[in-house]
This record gives structure tokens, sequence and C-alpha cells, in this order.
């Protein structure tokens, strides 16, 4: 039975207001006009519950976080402190937070020397171990002293073999969805926004970075980092890197952290990364963060990008070097507003923080590359939805916007259905409302919401005073029902059509006739003309066409992750020989889980190819981060760790 939103807000009488938190003075002084009918309905929005959190946020809440951390890379520990700071919302006789394998070795209060007792629960699969903390009425920082499990699902130890220096070890951190309780005891729920510093030592030779103010531009002797989060941000964009790093700058508020190897491509592939800030700030409002900074990770990331605040983590495989990629970049930025400053306060409203980022996204590639640019990317997109919805099934519960996640991992919920068709549901919406509209109205909501946790209800609430209420044809046309809380995609989802794919329908069309591949017209295509024509391609196309395929085009030795990616899809379904090395070699040496699961899951569609998929995971699956090996141990039946 599908389940409404009204369905998950029993469990506190709080006001949505004080849970998620109200903007902060700096927010406010930039906001622009609002309606007070929609900021007044949203008051009356009782506050949801998170499934995927111990804490009880409604009595007392985090308001600060102070790290005191030494990173000790031969036990693969993070070993010290962290002082939380108190906000006491109702009476409690005790603090609950979330931790996951962590070694919480003692607890104090205030300037108390006594150590109090503490209980630490059973570990619940996924969601790990409740630690819950007496406290009084006037209880304000609670000190934990503890050090960090070397499994820790979060934290990824990388030996000097596995960098592109090939001299030092390297460590990172990821800690959506619900992984910031493997690193640092705290209440791990979007709903709670906390402001940080922290104090970090690492080895001399090496850089620490963080997600806050501070970042270094060079190495200190001391080998001692700290770093200032002046504005309140979730648990889940906590966020450490450390390893042998050199920065180079790109603009005035942008530059690039890479090793020392990948320091020149990485700030070349960037140089358009000022230049999207100026672009998406015109559109939606002020940057609000101080600096935007990249850190271009080791292989084994595994996401494309993460939107840490003031230092978005991304991968290598976006360096492509033509900057053919870099709407990565544009996603990861467009956070700083979808995301991070108006962020999803529970993983049910995933859809909130991505929906939102992929339709900011496009609007800024738009900008900087022209419209029809932009078009490819929807039509790809759309291609992606509609793959992701045949897969769940067209009335599966996970093909909703609004998600259902209670009892299951959040990382679920993490499908192109709460990009795709979250981008989509807003387009609809543009369209119906004009553009000028739809701008101002994301803007004050951006603004009104700024720094502060929000819920798919909420939204729902302030679209319909700010812009449905008084037009009762545009709310029927604009069918929010059936977007966020329907099935698959509605009947009058919105198309769209790029001009380039028709050039490129017209090579494919003469290619499937039988035309020699080395008289298509390519010259000039992107990578996204590329993409449209390898998914065009059938599956059964024979060795004899992707032979010919490849020696007009050298496809197998495309540098392009994502051609190559889209490539290896007819090596494995056409059985291709001469493509099996370069599968293999691209299998083992990269850890983004966008490329290794559909590889794998189509590997092992057939035993023959299972055998091969297990064999070559055997080898890979030390390089990976938990959260890709996770993934790829379901789909090969992979035993669990002893």
């Amino acid at each position: 039975m599908q389940r409404t939103i009204t369905s998950l807000l029993a469990s506190t009488l709080l006001a949505s207001l004080a849970l998620t938190g109200c903007a902060t003075p700096e927010s406010s002084s930039q906001a622009g006009a609002t309606s007070e009918g929609a900021e007044e309905t949203m008051k009356q929005i009782p506050a949801p519950h998170d499934p995927h959190s111990f804490a009880r946020p409604h009595e007392v809440a985090v308001d600060h976080l102070s790290l005191d951390l030494d990173v000790d890379f031969a036990a693969k520990r993070l070993v010290g402190r962290a002082s939380l700071t108190l906000e006491h919302r109702a009476a409690a006789a005790s603090l609950l937070l979330d931790t996951r394998d962590l070694e919480i070795r003692a607890v104090t209060l205030d300037d108390a020397p006594t150590e109090v007792a503490f209980t630490l629960d059973e570990a619940v699969p996924y969601l790990g171990s409740r630690l819950e903390i007496p406290i009084t009425a006037t209880t304000r920082v609670v000190h934990i002293d503890y050090s960090t499990s070397p499994q820790a699902a979060a934290v990824q130890w990388l030996a000097p073999a596995q960098t592109s220096g090939g001299t030092h070890p390297f460590l990172f951190t990821q800690s959506q969805a619900i992984l910031a309780r493997t690193w640092v005891p705290c209440q791990d729920t979007p709903a709670v926004r906390m402001t940080y510093d922290a104090t970090v030592r690492v080895p001399s030779e090496l850089m620490a970075v963080m997600s806050a103010d501070g970042n270094p531009t060079e190495r200190n002797a001391e080998g001692v980092y700290r770093f200032d989060m002046p504005q309140p941000i979730p648990s889940y964009l906590l966020a450490l890197a450390v390893g042998d790093l050199a920065f180079a700058e790109i603009g005035p508020r942008t530059g690039v952290y890479a090793e020392g190897p990948m320091l020149e491509a990485s700030a070349n592939e960037f140089a358009d990364t000022e230049n999207m800030l100026t672009e998406v700030e015109a559109l939606f409002g002020p940057y609000r963060w101080g600096r935007y900074d990249l850190l271009v990770l080791p292989p084994s990331f595994p996401f494309g990008g993460m939107e840490n605040p003031r230092l978005t983590f991304a991968t290598p495989t976006i360096i492509a070097g033509d900057r053919s990629l870099v709407a990565l970049v544009a996603h990861e930025l467009a956070h700083s507003w979808s995301g991070n400053l108006v962020t999803n306060a529970t993983w049910n409203d995933f859809w909130l923080n991505e929906g939102f980022t992929v339709y900011l996204e496009r609007r800024i590639m738009e900008a900087i590359r022209g419209r029809d640019y932009a078009d490819m990317l929807a039509v790809l997109g759309r291609q992606d939805l509609e793959a992701t919805v045949a897969d769940l099934g067209s009335t599966d519960a996970d093909t909703h916007l609004f998600l259902d996640l209670d009892g299951r991992d959040p990382d679920d919920g993490m499908t192109d259905i709460a990009y795709e068709k979250g981008y989509f549901f807003l387009r609809s919406i543009e369209e119906a409302v004009g553009r000028e509209r739809f701008d101002a109205f994301l803007r004050n909501w951006f603004d009104d919401n700024a720094f502060s946790s929000t819920t798919t209800e909420r939204f729902l609430a302030y679209l319909d005073e700010a812009l449905l209420a008084d037009d009762p044809a545009l709310a029927e046309k604009v069918t929010t029902a059936s977007w966020v809380y329907g099935p698959g995609l509605p009947d009058h989802g919105t198309s769209i059509e790029a001009e380039a794919f028709v050039r490129v329908d017209d090579a494919l069309g003469t290619f499937l006739d039988g035309g020699p591949p080395s008289e298509l017209a390519t010259d000039g295509w992107s990578t996204h003309e590329w993409l449209h024509f390898l998914r065009g391609l059938p599956d059964d196309l024979g060795t004899d066409r992707m032979a010919a395929l490849d020696k007009a085009y050298s496809l197998t030795a495309s540098g392009n992750s994502e051609i190559l990616h889209a490539w290896l899809h007819h090596v494995i379904a056409s059985n291709y020989e001469p493509g099996y090395d370069r599968l293999q070699t691209f299998l083992e040496g990269v850890g983004r889980r966008k490329f290794l699961k559909p590889l794998y899951e189509r590997l092992a569609s057939t035993e023959e190819g299972k055998a091969k998929a297990r064999e070559i995971y055997a080898r890979a699956r030390p390089g990976y981060h938990t959260v890709s090996s996770a993934t790829i141990d379901e789909i090969l039946d992979w035993p669990p760790a002893e």
C-alpha cells in the first residue's frame, strides 16, 4: 500500500522549524521576498521521524562539534576526542547518539574531570550502535574520547601503490548517507545541523583538508591543521582527506587540490569553475560558503563527486583532457544551494537534494555551453530514468519521488529516480509557469530556507502557497501528486529533444543499415553524442561489427571514462574478446560505483560471465571503498568477511 508522508510524521509533535533549524542571521539578511502564507503553512507541518538515526533531536540537539584527531596510518585509526555542544529543546535525562564500529574510551561532561557511565548498545545492521550518555538540564558540552575501527565504512586507507604519487599513503572519508557515525559519534541525521571546528594531526610529509574553512595551500612542518565551519551543516557533509596534496588556484574563489602528478591536468580540466559559480549566483542568489575548491581523489573514490561544502571531493574519472565531463562539477557546485544550503530532512526526501541539483546543474551548463548542450544532458538523463524505471518496475514504490526507506539502508534510495524524475518534475513546473516566474520561486525557496533541513511535505506546501493556490488550472496542470507519490513516469511528463542527437541518430541508422563505420559523420562529436550513439546500438551487435567500430574509433582504448564505460557494456554483450583485457583493467582500476555496478551486473547475467566477474573482483575488491564493495558483494553473492 502506498505510504503517504503523513504516516511518517507521528513520532513527535515538535514544530518543523524547531527540529530542522531556522535560517542564520546571514541567510536572513540575504533573503528575498517570500509568501507569508507559504511560510506560515510550513510552520504548521510537524517534523518527521528519521528511521535511520537513534538520536532524539527534539529533546536535545548537537549545536556544535569540536574534533581533535590524530591520524594513525600504521593502525588505520582516527584517535581523539569529539566535544559536542548541546541545545536543550525539552526535558531529557540522556543524549542519544549514532555510532558504528567506534571504540568509546571515555565520556566526560563540561569541565568535570570525572568520567560518566555510558551505554553502547549491540550493533544493528547498517545503523550501528546507539550510544546513550546521561546528562542534566544544565549539561552544555559532552566530551567523547574514542577511536575508529580499521574497517570504518566511511574511511578508506590507501597504500602508496594505490595513489598517483606512489610514495605516500592516502586517507579520505565518505559520510553520505549514514556513514559519518563510523568516524565521529554524532546525531547522524540530515535533520540536525551543526557548526564544527577541528584540529587534525598527520605525518609531516602529508596535508590534511576538510569540508571547512582553513584548508591550507601548502604543507606545514608540524603536520597540525586547524579548520572551522561557521555555517551549520548536517553530519553527512563532514569530510576529511589526508595525502601528499598540492594546490592550484583557478579563480578568485576557486582552486583545486590533487596529488602532484594530477594537479596540472585537474586545474586545466576545471578552468570553468569560477565562471560556473558566477552564473549560478546570477540565477539563484549568492554563494554563501566562502571558497569553492575541489579535491581530486584517487580512483577508488566510490562516487563521481561528493558535495562537501567548500571542498567538493571528485573522482579522477572526470579528467578527460577536453573538459567534456565537467557537468559533474556543475552538479556538485549546484549542491551549494540544493542540498547543502537547503537539505533533505530525511533520506526519504532525497529527491529534494538531487532533483533540484540536477535542475540547477543543467541551467549552469546551459549558461556556459548553450541550450543544445543542456538538452543533450537532459535526453541522456531521460534515458537513464527510463532504464531505472524498467529495472525497478513501473509500479514499484521505489519509483516514487518520496520514498519509504524504513528498515532499509538509505543507499537503496540513491537511484536515478531522485535525480532524473526529480529534475523532470521541476522542469514540468518551469514549463507550466514560465522560466522567469519559476526562477524567482526557486531563489525565494533557497533564501527562505537557507541553512535549514526540510521535507517533501514542506516543499509542496511552499509550492502550493507561492505558485499554485490561486490558479486551479495551473495546479491541475502540474499534478504534484502523480510526480511525488505516484510510481513510474507520469503520462503527461515533459518531453525533450536535442538537436545534436538528430545527427547522431542519422549516423546510427546508417551504421545499423550496414554502412562502414569509417564513413560516419562523427567529426566534432562531444562525449554526449558518442554516448547517445553507443546507447543506441543493439546488444547483439556481433563481434565483426564491434571490431569495425573499434578499428575506426579506437573505442577500447578510449581515455574518456564515460565513453569507455558505455563501450564495455557492448564488449560484454557481444562477447568481444579484444575488449576483455580493457574491461579487466577498468574494473580493477576504477572504484566509482556508477561504473562498477552495471558492468558487474551485465557480467553476472550469465554463469560464464559471473565466474569471470568473481575472478576480477577477487583482485579488485581490496581497492574499492565499502560503498562500492557492499553493492558488488550483493551482485556476486560474495561471502561476508569473517
